[in-house]
């Protein structure tokens, strides 16, 4: 009898648990038992904004086991051999269509990460095979994308870099930043629970929204933080919410740079006056766009040597029938279970 596969569907603002068949495996692709896949803000914004026209498997962040390969698939993207029983790491973007964004009735089924299986349809998608624990290898994709920023942000050997956004994204940035030469390092965020994991990780400054509401307070907290209190080299946008735009470019110094890695989704606009928030501090304004494989291969080693508390970022592994209430924490208190969320990963289960 032929296999199916459960997975969480979005539907508008609901979820939906439904049974899909599993695909037999053609040549140069690759069926994964899925492991985990992380709740990204992009998801989050696409069910609270309703950007998403179909209805989706979502889930971009995986993680799986090899369950079959394909004819002709031996080896992952840097040449290791690759083989059943496995467990690899995907780059969501491919030539035909991004795992996770993929309409869920589409054939073949089961391409995205929110289910039992992911099937690896374009032979063309990038993989890595990698020994680390599956709640480290989760955060793989996020933490391309604190690459890609830092490569953008062109940081300087002692610069003073602020991070806005206590997420998953904001503190894989604020990783990435320290270890390529950041020499103060400055988190604006919240829950307690993230800013305490920023200071673990090597936040010497944390600055509680909660605690501080008003933003006018904040930029004075921040920029008495820097030195002779002329503002940060470089500011990384990792909160996803328009206010923290003109409020972050107030953190840099003159000729500073800021990198928008917040929104990746449409989220509406701003207010923008040209000459003050920008001309006149002579800045440079970078905005990054996913990441490529190259970002996967930069950023996979750091993983690897688990120098730095990766799997205290997944607060939170919750089964398929659990989705919405992972989406709502996220939207809402940033609390389940009784705990601060900060990364919510989903389990290939019921």
């Amino acid at each position: 009898m032929p296999r199916t596969g459960r997975a969480s569907v979005i539907v508008g603002e609901r979820f939906e648990i439904r049974e899909y068949p599993v695909p037999e495996p053609t040549p140069g692709t690759v069926l994964l038992r899925q492991e985990l896949a992380g709740i990204c803000g992009t998801d989050l914004h696409n069910w609270e904004y309703q950007r998403l026209e179909d209805e989706v498997i979502l889930g971009h962040e995986n993680v799986g086991i090899v369950d079959t390969l394909g004819d002709g698939v031996t080896h992952d993207h840097l040449g290791r051999p690759v083989r059943t029983g496995d467990r690899i790491a995907l780059v969501p973007g491919t030539s035909q269509g991004a795992y996770g964004f993929i309409p869920a009735g589409e054939q073949p089924y089961l391409r995205g990460g929110f289910g039992e299986y992911i099937y690896l349809w374009n032979p063309e998608t990038v993989f890595f095979k990698t020994d680390l624990p599956a709640e480290v290898a989760v955060l793989l994709e996020p933490f391309t994308i604190g690459v890609h920023g830092v490569m953008r942000a062109g940081i300087q050997f002692g610069d003073t870099v602020v991070v806005q956004g206590s997420g998953a994204i904001g503190l894989v940035t604020l990783i990435c930043a320290k270890v390529s030469g950041a020499g103060r390092l400055i988190m604006v965020g919240g829950p307690p629970g993230r800013l305490d994991l920023a200071r673990e990780i090597g936040a010497d400054v944390t600055v509680d929204i909660a605690e501080v509401p008003d933003p006018e307070e904040r930029k004075r907290v921040v920029r008495d933080s820097t030195p002779r209190g002329a503002g940060a080299d470089v500011v990384f946008e990792c909160a996803g919410f328009l206010q923290a735009l003109p409020e972050g470019l107030d953190y840099l110094r003159q000729d500073g740079t800021y990198v928008e890695m917040g929104h990746f989704v449409d989220v509406g606009s701003f207010e923008c006056n040209p000459n003050r928030m920008f001309m006149r501090k002579n800045l440079r304004f970078e905005a990054v766009w996913a990441s490529s494989a190259d970002h996967f291969v930069r950023g996979l080693p750091i993983l690897e040597k688990n120098e730095f508390p990766f799997a205290d970022m997944v607060s939170h592994i919750i089964p398929l029938d659990r989705v919405p209430e992972g989406f709502n924490s996220l939207a809402g208190s940033y609390r389940l279970d009784g705990r601060d969320a900060i990364k919510i990963a989903v389990s290939g289960s019921l």
